[in-house]
């Protein structure tokens, strides 16, 4: 391994070189478990690169992985996106852009090191940090004259060495064939390599708490799915889709996770009717732990991920998280448990979805005057009682799914893709559920199940007009989007059934 990336490190016109280190995690596991982490490691790093679309080739040494850049092209990523983009990768602790060169003596080192650090080092107070990789019968050279040699030779055109607080520090690092020279290491997201420790589904709300809790788990080397109870409509779902589509652009390279979204308006609305004012809350947290029970038995998860912190609203103080927690036997993960509201909101910008998040709207219509802090488990199930099952069951049977690499958000609002009057001659698809369908649909339209439809656009006749509709404009913006990719002509009613309605009137049809 080490002669073919020597070869392939130097030969003329390659690009740079990132040299990627492992997580303390990884390195602690015995050496089976190790080899199997790094295989998924390279895979996800593999899926990253091709995602970036910019061609590179990933080796590894016991200690290091190395991805070989092709030369940046114009529009693609630049070299420091591509070292942002791979310390994403869970598993990787730190990155360096580095130069590299094959050595055979201590002189080789110094002279590419000399021609390698003087730009940085001149007019600057600078330290050398060298650093022997394997074994020492494999590298004959040791650090300390390195560091000596190469500070020598570059010591003329610097302000002179300063190893207690240098303004710019040379690495260097020398394995068998290779010496590597770098100024910086970023931080990668270290943990453990996505996809390694199971599958889970996480609630996901929309607010600052539940996507940093996400991103706890995805460190963990948890792949995740978003489960989704919306409260609040079309703008609700748009902004929780956005973060999940955020969380898995930037962090789950490797994985294709979903967003599952659920209609809890009926659900809510039966809670206000069946269920005591006080105990409102902790009844609706305890169905949505349900909803996400169903959906994480339906693609083989085996936990579920929520944003609570104790005591942070008042169905979360320990005695109700507590009753709440009852209302399944699959294991609840709270990764925030014991965190400050502030902590949260600071490590959302690191997770990228503090922007998106900070927009998002309170949607809950249910918030009681004076909510249960400490229920009993004996009193919610005797409320329970009241409820009807078939709402849930109804909910989870009519929810939709969206396979979030896929979706493109963007070009959702785009006057192209929405249909603002219906034109003869086109053919109408309602992606709603069998029932709502069957309660009222434009004359003529066509029910389609929305995953069924998802599988079978691409065979629909290229020589129709097509408009899609759904509830909010949610599922039809996503199937017509994709449809237009495959060449349909096919446009979505932006606004759901209430615009469609109004379309429909002025139409002149029923």
């Amino acid at each position: 391994m080490m002669t073919d990336r020597t070869h392939r490190f130097t030969r003329p016109g390659a690009g740079p070189i990132l040299l990627l280190r492992f997580s303390g995690d990884l390195t602690t596991k015995a050496d089976a478990t190790r080899r199997q982490m790094t295989r998924r490691l390279v895979d996800n790093l593999r899926t990253s690169i091709k995602e970036s679309g910019r061609p590179a080739r990933v080796t590894q040494s016991r200690n290091r992985l190395y991805v070989e850049l092709e030369p940046a092209t114009t529009g693609g990523p630049s070299d420091e996106a591509m070292v942002a983009r791979l310390g994403r990768v869970f598993g990787v602790q730190s990155v360096s852009l580095t130069h590299a060169a094959a050595w055979q003596s201590l002189e080789d080192v110094v002279r590419e090191g000399l021609a390698f650090g003087l730009p940085f080092v001149r007019g600057k107070r600078f330290a050398i940090r060298a650093r022997r990789m394997g074994e020492r019968h494999e590298v004959k050279l040791r650090s300390a004259e390195i560091q000596e040699q190469l500070g020598t030779a570059l010591r003329p055109e610097s302000a002179g060495v300063d190893l207690s607080d240098p303004e710019v520090t040379i690495h260097v690092e020398v394995d068998a064939e290779l010496a590597y020279y770098f100024v910086a290491k970023q931080r990668g997201a270290g943990g453990l390599p996505l996809g390694t420790q199971g599958r889970a589904v996480s609630l996901l709300s929309g607010g600052f708490d539940s996507p940093v809790a996400s991103w706890r788990m995805l460190r963990r080397g948890v792949a995740l799915d978003y489960v989704f109870c919306n409260l609040g409509g079309r703008p609700h779902q748009l902004e929780a889709l956005a973060i999940a589509k955020r969380l898995s652009e930037l962090w789950q390279a490797g994985t294709r996770p979903r967003f599952h979204a659920i209609d809890f308006d009926p659900v809510s609305r039966e809670i206000q009717r069946s269920i005591t004012t006080r105990y409102w809350q902790v009844v609706l947290k305890r169905m949505m732990l349900r909803a996400a029970a169903a959906v994480a038995d339906r693609i083989g998860g085996l936990a579920i991920v929520t944003g609570d912190a104790i005591g942070q609203v008042s169905s979360q103080t320990l005695q109700n998280l507590a009753v709440i927690s009852r209302a399944t036997d699959v294991p609840i993960l709270r990764p925030l448990v014991g965190d400050n509201k502030d902590d949260i909101i600071e490590e959302a910008k690191r997770v990228g979805t503090h922007d998106l998040s900070e927009k998002v709207g309170e949607y809950c219509a249910i918030v009681p005057s004076h909510p249960a802090t400490a229920a009993r488990l004996a009193d919610i199930l005797d409320e329970e009682t009241r409820l009807d099952p078939a709402v849930l069951e109804r909910a989870l049977a009519e929810r939709s799914e969206f396979l979030l690499p896929e979706v493109d958000l963007a070009g959702w609002d785009d006057a192209q893709l929405c249909a603002k009057t219906l034109l003869p001659g086109e053919t109408l698809i309602d992606l709603r559920s069998r029932q709502a369908f069957d309660a009222w649909h434009p004359p003529g339209a066509l029910f389609l199940e929305f995953g069924m439809a998802l599988r079978a656009y691409p065979a629909f006749d290229q020589g129709q007009r097509y408009v899609v509709y759904c509830e909010w404009g949610l599922k039809s913006a996503h199937l017509a989007d994709l449809m237009r990719r495959e060449g349909l002509d096919a446009r979505h009613v932006s606004g759901g059934v209430r615009e469609l309605k109004r379309m429909v009137e002025e139409a002149g049809g029923a």
